[in-house]
């Protein structure tokens, strides 16, 4: 059964829990890690988009502090607004559109006097129909597979390390549960039914030091890739599948194994 479904509008910053989406066949979810930004300007060409590393980009396996930004994105107007957590002014801390050179510079500067690091020069970056999802530098195809986690090893995991365990850690688009841990990892090249729609399991999600990092508190408190090797024997926590049929998806759904 699914559990929750997420959308990350902009890359590393944070998921919009959603009720229900639409999963489209060769696409995957809509407005999904549609926005990037760019540890240094000029790294990514909208005129010629090319797949690059999660390196190259802001994201919380090198810049945890991002973890305690709440950020919404409009679609229609393209707004990215930005509050701080805990800040207890009436307005939020940016608002700016990613679709003008005004805007875009706004986020940019945010993001740079935000984190504070040396020689960070950040650019907000998009191209159409390009995704900058971790496994978009495997292929073009691949760039576009939506991630599930298994809530059942969510569980399993934090059984053998004592620690309760947000799933929100792994940032997926789709939590399921009601299947035995670790069983989706032995999924790789099966069909699964999710709501409406069907996808192919195409690969495995090994996890980085985005994971450490506590959603509400923004600390890492805890090195899960190292956790799942010691108790499992491997780095992995859900898997990629390219949407082979388009579908509605909601929570309660059911997801099957074809």
């Amino acid at each position: 059964m699914i559990t929750h479904l997420t959308r990350y509008p902009v890359k590393g910053l944070s998921g919009e829990a959603l009720e229900a989406l639409r999963l489209i066949a060769g696409e995957g979810i809509a407005g999904d890690r549609a926005v990037a930004i760019a540890r240094e300007a000029g790294v990514f060409d909208p005129r010629a988009p090319e797949a690059k590393s999660k390196l190259h980009f802001l994201m919380l396996a090198k810049d945890e502090a991002l973890a305690a930004l709440d950020t919404q994105f409009d679609d229609g107007t393209q707004m990215l607004t930005v509050r701080q957590r805990g800040d207890q002014s009436n307005g939020p801390a940016l608002m700016a559109s990613v679709q003008t050179d005004a805007g875009r510079a706004e986020i940019a500067q945010f993001f740079k006097t935000y984190l504070g690091k040396d020689g960070l020069d950040p650019q907000v970056v998009s191209a159409a129909g390009h995704k900058f999802t971790d496994i978009s530098v495997v292929s073009a195809e691949k760039m576009r597979a939506i991630s599930l986690v298994n809530i059942a090893s969510v569980r399993a995991l934090e059984e053998a390390t004592g620690r309760k365990i947000d799933h929100r850690r792994f940032r997926a688009n789709v939590y399921f549960d009601g299947v035995p841990a670790w069983d989706e990892l032995n999924w790789v090249d099966r069909t699964i039914g999710i709501g409406e729609a069907s996808a192919t399991v195409v690969k495995r999600t090994k996890r980085c030091p985005a994971t450490d990092v506590n959603p509400d508190t923004a600390a890492r408190d805890i090195n899960l890739p190292a956790e799942i090797r010691k108790h499992f024997g491997h780095f992995d926590m859900g898997i990629y599948a390219e949407v082979q049929a388009s579908g509605e998806v909601s929570i309660g759904d059911a997801l099957e194994l074809g």
